[in-house]
């Protein structure tokens, strides 16, 4: 089922998949030549908060998460990745550190561009400079109503809205219409929502004897995506 009409799932989801698509063919061969492929497992880090940006990573295969920490090194999950998009170049551009830490959410293949071949193709291809411009500018807006939705919703309603966002991550294509299965931690989801994961396994227990969702071990089908999203109160 599409979410177009009834849930606004763009303010959500980041638009770096455009870099490559703003590429020519000789540009994208030239921009993948310099790279190196490596598989990550769940739960190994790809790089931390505060380490130099050597590169920026595409995502060939997988899912990571984007997170900060605490003092007490509690994690706050700021963003999920999927295959097809970029992180870590916000770094590199501002000639920084990384601003937040990225770990694989299950096993992944992970392309890393060096950081000279990223700045080089940003001088030699003007269409790549615009899609950036434009995939920063949409990226703070996303960032910018995570933290709205932290400060006005309730627990329950920021559950309901992960959920609804990680359904739309884990389908295999946009037009995937059959029983979509996320398959995150509680731990990751409780991390995702702001809440604590005694919090989140309670309310998950909640949804299922409302039949809203089912469970799988550690899987999480929706069942009702229009009760969920209901539940958002996300106007």
């Amino acid at each position: 089922m599409s979410l177009k009409g009834i849930f606004p799932i763009d303010k959500w989801i980041f638009r770096s998949r455009s870099i490559l698509e703003s590429l020519t063919a000789e540009e994208t061969e030239r921009f993948l030549s310099a790279t190196v492929e490596q598989c990550y497992r769940r739960g190994q880090i790809i790089f931390r908060e505060d380490s130099p940006a050597f590169g920026i990573y595409y995502i060939k295969e997988g899912k990571i998460k984007k997170y900060k920490q605490d003092r007490n090194g509690n994690e706050h999950i700021i963003y999920v990745a999927n295959a097809g998009e970029f992180i870590g170049y916000h770094a590199v551009l501002s000639d920084n550190h990384y601003p937040d830490s990225a770990a694989a959410l299950e096993d992944c293949i992970i392309t890393l561009i060096p950081r000279d071949t990223f700045l080089l193709a940003i001088e030699s291809s003007p269409n790549l400079s615009r899609h950036l411009l434009e995939a920063l500018s949409h990226e703070y807006s996303v960032l910018a109503n995570n933290l709205s939705i932290v400060a006005r919703h309730s627990a329950k309603e920021r559950l309901a809205i992960s959920l609804v966002v990680l359904r739309e991550k884990y389908k295999s294509s946009e037009n995937d219409t059959g029983d979509i299965c996320i398959t995150v931690s509680r731990k990751d989801l409780a991390n995702l929502a702001a809440t604590t994961e005694e919090n989140v396994v309670r309310m998950l227990k909640d949804l299922k004897k409302e039949k809203i969702i089912s469970t799988i071990g550690r899987k999480i089908i929706i069942d009702d995506v229009k009760s969920l999203i209901k539940m958002t109160n996300y106007q």
